[in-house]
This record gives C-alpha cells, structure tokens and sequence, in this order.
C-alpha cells in the first residue's frame, strides 16, 4: 500500500488526488486524524486509517509491513519533532518498505530556524535504519498568492528581505507531484531531492506581475525585521513564531530559497508551475 499522512491538508490532498490518477485506489491509504474529513477518500476507495501525530498510540495501527509512506511535516512549528519521532517509530515498528519526508530546502545548510526540527527529524529518520526519501521542500507559492485580494487592498506587498532577493518557488500540486512520483517509483531509496521552482523571481517582479494582472497600482513595502516581527504580532501572531517567519525573510535575503538543481522539476516530469499562474489564480480567489 501507499499511503499519506497528513492527507486532508492542503498538499496531503494533491498528493492522495496524484496517487488516485496513476494508481488502483486499493493500493492507497490514508492516515488523518478526522475520519469525517477523510470521508471523501474513503468513498472513492481509499483506505482511512485514523490516527493523530500526538498520539503514538493512535499510529500503532497506521502502517503495514512493506507499506510505502509519505511523512507529511505537522504544521504545529515547535510541536513537530515528537510527532515526527512518533510516526517514524511506528513506521519501523510495521515495517515499512519506505518513508518519505517533507523536509526543507537545503536540509542541514539551512541555517533558519524554521528549518531545526525538519533537521531533528531528517537526522532522526536517517538514524532509525528505515529505507528513506527526503523530499525537501521549498516555499509554496501559494504563501504569497493565497492571500492576495487582502493584499492588494493594501497596495503593496510587505516584506523585510533585500531589494533583489529571490525566492525559486513552486506550487503544492508541483511538489504533490514529486512526492507522486517518488512513492509510485523505484530507485528513490536513500535519496535526497532538492526541491525548488525552475525559475526564482524577486519582490520587485512578483509585485510588477500582480499590478499587470490587477490594473491597479501595486509595489513592494520594505520595512526591518523588527518592524515585521511588531506587524506579525498586531495580527495575533504568536510571540513564538513571529521571529520565525522574520527569519525566513532573512533566509531569503542570503538565497537559501533558491537552490537551482532541477530536482522538482525531473521528478513531476514537467516543468514547474510559473508564479504568474499561482497569481492569476490568487487574484481569482
């Protein structure tokens, strides 16, 4: 079986959509920790299988023995090294013929601190003696283009890195598509994938491109870190992860969000999806 955890989030759900188009959907399995939103899966004849990253007790029953299955990285920053750890233990404790991870562009160069627990968990997965795959991921387009019509009610788009840097991103489906093809594929055993747009674009340019879709007047706020990290938390952003979004924008300043091997693009067989789409479709929201 392949199966996906994390599967009704938001890139969960490309992946199980991916999986279902190229494969039998009895050879594919769910793990979520509402049945109730796994339900749509089920009626297409996916398997769900119900358990929660915080309860290991939960994931005793998750996995098979030669099972094949996507680590999707728990959303809840500060909480995912234990739930990381938990699932691999039962990972290993099944059997599994494989385990594939969403890490983070760069793997152990990337010296933010958004990156330490994919770090922990890259370290520990490697440890554990499990055949592995780590998939590291860089930043989703849609961080920028979700949100976009608020955005551009504001009129600018308000970040705290250098003029000129540069993000490479790519969108979920793109990523979905990797992690496709890898739990489809053979020959992806101990590899680490570098994963990242075909083409890096800066806040100048992304900003030009959303004024030419819009027809309206749009541009780029720069402001300090310590001028974010105050905005971050007028808008109920928790002490605790406010400086954590502040240091990715200081990541991106160093180019530690461009990375350029090609990687995603091989994998999903096409080239990525250009940051003009994902903001077409943002505008659209």
């Amino acid at each position: 079986m392949i199966v996906v955890t994390g599967a009704t989030g938001k890139l969960g759900t490309f992946v199980v959509e991916g999986l279902i188009n190229q494969v039998p959907v009895e050879q594919i399995a769910v793990v979520a920790r509402d049945a109730a939103k796994a339900a749509r899966f089920g009626e297409l004849g996916v398997e769900v299988r119900v358990a929660d990253y915080n309860d290991p007790a939960s994931l005793t029953d998750a996995f098979r023995e030669g099972d094949k299955v996507l680590l999707i990285s728990g959303s809840e920053v500060g909480q995912r090294v234990p739930q990381h750890k938990a699932v691999i233990d039962a990972a290993k404790n099944a059997g599994v013929a494989l385990l594939a991870y969403t890490s983070v562009l760069g793997g152990p160069a990337a010296d933010f601190e958004l990156a330490r627990e994919h770090q922990i968990t890259e370290r520990y997965l490697i440890d554990s003696g499990l055949p592995y795959t780590l998939l590291r991921n860089g930043w989703y387009h849609e961080n920028y283009t979700e949100g976009l019509p608020g955005v551009l009610a504001a009129g600018a788009i308000t970040t705290s890195t250098t003029e000129g840097a540069a993000v490479a991103s790519a969108s979920r489906a793109d990523y979905a598509a990797a992690a496709v093809a890898v739990l489809t594929g053979v020959g992806h055993e101990g590899r680490e994938y570098e994963l990242d747009g075909d083409t890096a674009w800066t806040f100048d340019e992304f900003a030009a491109e959303v004024a030419k879709q819009s027809g309206t007047d749009f541009t780029v706020n720069r402001i300090s870190g310590e001028e974010l990290r105050g905005i971050l938390g007028g808008q109920g952003v928790p002490e605790t992860i406010a400086p954590i979004l502040v240091g990715v924008d200081e990541a991106i300043s160093r180019g530690l969000l461009v990375n350029g091997s090609g990687d995603l693009s091989r994998l999903a067989g096409r080239p990525t999806t250009p940051v003009s789409e994902a903001i077409a479709k943002g505008l659209k929201a």
